[in-house]
């Protein structure tokens, strides 16, 4: 009787698998002010050196826009500065509230204007300091397309979400 001969199974090789993160887990305790992690010393910090150096000319588009879109503001801000219509009065009541909050409302869209573009410096210097695309809670890398549609954020989408259920649980 002849003995057949099994072949032996094909290993094959699979990448190893990342922990999946658990759906609901306890608020983690606040890291420490980036410009605290900024003093600490470059070997205590989590982050990989190579990430670093990289991500000083990864993002060259998102600069430029974000250059671009600081210099708009900056120039309609002095366009209003200098264009600046007087306070007028009305004989009208109804007018002179209409007139009022139309006011009004120009104040909140400059006020607006002005946290936009402190934001927009903030993501600059964050370039320039190596740590635009980091995650500020969990150290990850943003995804490109993150960056690309909402260039000031400084969180990570699964962090986002985590802080706007913990701002809904607080309501």
């Amino acid at each position: 009787m002849a003995t057949r001969r099994t072949p032996k199974p094909v290993k094959k090789r699979v990448a190893p698998k990342r922990a999946a993160k658990p759906a609901a887990k306890a608020p983690k305790a606040r890291r420490p002010a980036l410009s605290a992690r900024k003093a600490a010393p470059k070997s205590a910090s989590k982050r990989p050196a190579k990430k670093t150096a990289k991500s000083a000319g990864k993002y060259p588009d998102i600069r430029r826009d974000l250059q671009r879109q600081r210099s708009a503001l900056l120039q309609e801000a002095g366009v209003a500065l200098t264009n600046r219509a007087e306070f007028e009065t009305f004989p009208d009541l109804s007018d002179q509230a209409s007139a009022e909050m139309d006011q009004n409302f120009l104040l909140r869209l400059k006020d607006r204007e002005r946290k936009l573009i402190k934001k927009i410096d903030e993501a600059l210097d964050r370039m320039s300091g190596n740590v635009y695309g980091i995650c500020e809670r969990c150290g990850g890398d943003i995804p490109y397309k993150r960056l690309k549609a909402r260039p000031v954020t400084t969180l990570c989408i699964d962090c986002k979400t985590l802080q706007e259920q913990e701002e809904l649980i607080r309501r």
